[in-house]
């Protein structure tokens, strides 16, 4: 049945499935993460801590402080962070839904909202990873922080940005060329803007030479796969969700007998 004005859902409606498939996901992916994660991370700070002891062994003093907060305080949190981002990255998949309602070229409700949330974890998780891939405790520079931080946000905008110019080109191409044409002028234009950003951007060499290399690739698999959880488990929920309410309109529009 065609989306029409008549049948489209009013966008407090969108938002809620939105708010409420983001919430159940960062739920998920908390539980994802304090699985497969949290071991990688209390790894790390036992390294950071170990060599903070030396430190200050060697310089005679005892300037160690307790953490604000306990690491069972942190685990606890992990689920409150990952539940309030979830909710909020549900609430921005569901205003984009509505946003770009009119330029869809489906009118499945539900294939419309897993692709909206595999361009999401493409364009705002997938490249920027592959630039600034995630650093446990213990690597980093705190001194660079900040550049690292806003340059980060930076990728996560062109890596926005790619996507579009891939769907761009695959409009671009026109509804008669083959299916293969329109792939491929959609993967170029966003590897033309994926390349030129990878080239333009800086980049952070601060692993120390002596961090185990295990725990920093299983950290940072970890923390992908954490983010792969969140936003497969927005795009099924909120499409199950929006594809559940097509239905109830659709039969309530139905005449009866």
């Amino acid at each position: 049945m065609p989306l029409t004005a008549t049948t489209a859902p009013p966008f407090v409606t969108v938002l809620v499935r939105g708010l409420l498939a983001g919430l159940i996901a960062g739920l998920l992916a908390g539980a994802f993460a304090y699985v497969a994660g949290e071991p990688h991370v209390d790894a790390a700070i036992a390294i950071e801590e170990a060599a903070a002891a030396h430190a200050e062994s060697a310089a005679g003093g005892h300037d160690h402080e307790d953490a604000l907060v306990s690491r069972n305080g942190q685990r606890g949190g992990l689920f409150l962070a990952t539940g309030l981002f979830g909710a909020a990255m549900g609430g921005l998949l569901a205003t984009a839904y509505v946003l770009l309602s009119r330029r869809r070229r489906t009118y499945d409700d539900g294939r419309a909202g897993l692709l909206l949330a595999g361009a999401a974890l493409l364009g705002a998780v997938i490249v920027p990873f592959l630039k600034y891939p995630a650093n446990p405790p213990a690597v980093g520079d705190p001194a660079t922080i900040n550049q690292r931080t806003v340059t980060y946000l930076l990728m996560v905008v062109l890596g926005l940005v790619a996507v579009w110019a891939g769907s761009l080109g695959y409009r671009a191409v026109g509804n008669d060329a083959p299916t293969w044409q329109r792939a491929a002028a959609a993967a170029g234009g966003f590897l033309l803007v994926t390349v030129v950003s990878y080239v333009v951007m800086p980049s952070f060499q601060e692993v120390p030479d002596d961090f185990p290399a295990t725990l920093l690739w299983d950290f940072r698999l970890a923390s992908l796969g954490t983010q792969v959880v969140l936003w497969t488990g927005i795009g099924l929920l909120f499409a199950a969700l929006m594809h559940h309410d097509r239905r109830r309109r659709t039969a309530a529009a139905l005449p009866s007998t």
